[in-house]
């Protein structure tokens, strides 16, 4: 039989209404007391009820996670297991639970809003990885849901955790130019996307800084698939680059194929970077150089911020949250330093 609030008050030593209190975070617990009443929590595997729970104090404890990409592609690149790890354990350390919403069809998103969102399950919710002008930002805007997105965005009532993307890519080109090139091309990420403009604005910012030629026959947008970052290599071909910079480790492990496939070596032929630094950077050969970004941070980050939105409701006059988190360069063998 499952034990009742009384219950576990009692085996606690403290009453009934300390327990509730300690269950929805209220302040005026003493720690104490309140590590007291977890520890029986824990030992018992005691479940409270969160439909009754929420009734009283309109919060479910239930965080959602929107991520509007194919499921296919959430599983294949390494950037969003390491993000959703870092958004699991803070929601963990603060005794919330995580719903995760995908959609990868026209309906989705509509479908996923109606039933997720409108129905009150969730407290408050993270979008990653979203395009900027994604329907969803207003209609949360719109109901007033709160929400942080990981990835900047121009709307100044956006809340958003991000890394230095346009310091990050310049950083990289001009490694590349310090090493002695002047033909740098780049294969971009989708440019919708504020990653993607990002980083194609610090690729074009190295470059005048060192008064080089932004040539647009130099460019091309991928989707952070490792395909885009073949197809987008190949193009790139005809216009005899001697370095590259990828906006993604998972795009420059595609454009290294291309160019083996087009027996050019790397770095002897050409040089190449990346960006992300995935588990994949140091293992393939040549390891690849590549921009660091603290992704785990990021999402940690990310659910921080959600839950102090949730725990002091800010003035709606008062500016946003906008957190940009550093990065750095590791230099590997695929862009010839090491040479």
């Amino acid at each position: 039989m499952a034990l009742t609030l009384e219950e576990i008050a009692k085996l606690a030593g403290v009453s009934r209404s300390t327990v509730s209190r300690v269950f929805n975070d209220h302040p005026g617990v003493r720690e104490q007391v309140r590590e007291q009443v977890w520890q029986v929590i824990h030992e018992t595997g005691y479940q409270p009820h969160a439909a009754a729970r929420s009734l009283v104090t309109r919060r479910t404890r239930i965080v959602g996670v929107i991520i509007p990409e194919a499921v296919t592609k959430l599983f294949i690149d390494p950037f969003f297991p390491r993000l959703l790890r870092g958004i699991t354990k803070t929601c963990n350390s603060e005794h919330y639970d995580l719903l995760l919403s995908l959609f990868d069809d026209p309906a989705g998103p509509e479908a996923m809003y109606r039933r997720v969102i409108r129905s009150g399950y969730l407290d408050g919710v993270i979008v990653a990885s979203a395009y900027m002008d994604d329907p969803l930002f207003p209609r949360l805007l719109q109901d007033g849901v709160p929400f942080v997105l990981v990835g900047r965005h121009p709307n100044e009532r956006m809340n958003y955790v991000d890394v230095d993307n346009v310091g990050g890519a310049r950083m990289a080109v001009e490694h590349l130019i310090r090493l002695g090139h002047t033909r740098i091309a780049t294969i971009t990420g989708p440019l919708r996307m504020t990653s993607g403009a990002d980083r194609l604005a610090g690729y074009c910012q190295a470059l005048e800084a060192h008064q080089l030629a932004v040539d647009e026959n130099l460019m091309v947008e991928g989707d952070y698939t490792e395909a885009s970052g073949s197809i987008g290599m190949q193009r790139l071909l005809s216009a005899s680059p001697t370095a590259i910079f990828a906006a993604s480790d998972i795009m420059a492990v595609g454009a290294l194929k291309a160019l083996r496939e087009a027996n050019l070596r790397v770095p002897e032929d050409v040089a190449l970077v990346g960006f992300d630094d995935a588990p994949i950077a140091a293992a393939v050969e040549p390891a690849l150089t590549t921009v660091q970004q603290p992704i785990e941070r990021l999402g940690s980050m990310a659910a921080d911020l959600l839950l102090n939105l949730l725990g002091h409701p800010p003035d709606a006059q008062a500016p946003a949250n906008r957190i940009i988190l550093p990065i750095k360069l590791a230099v590997r063998e695929s862009c010839g330093a090491m040479h």
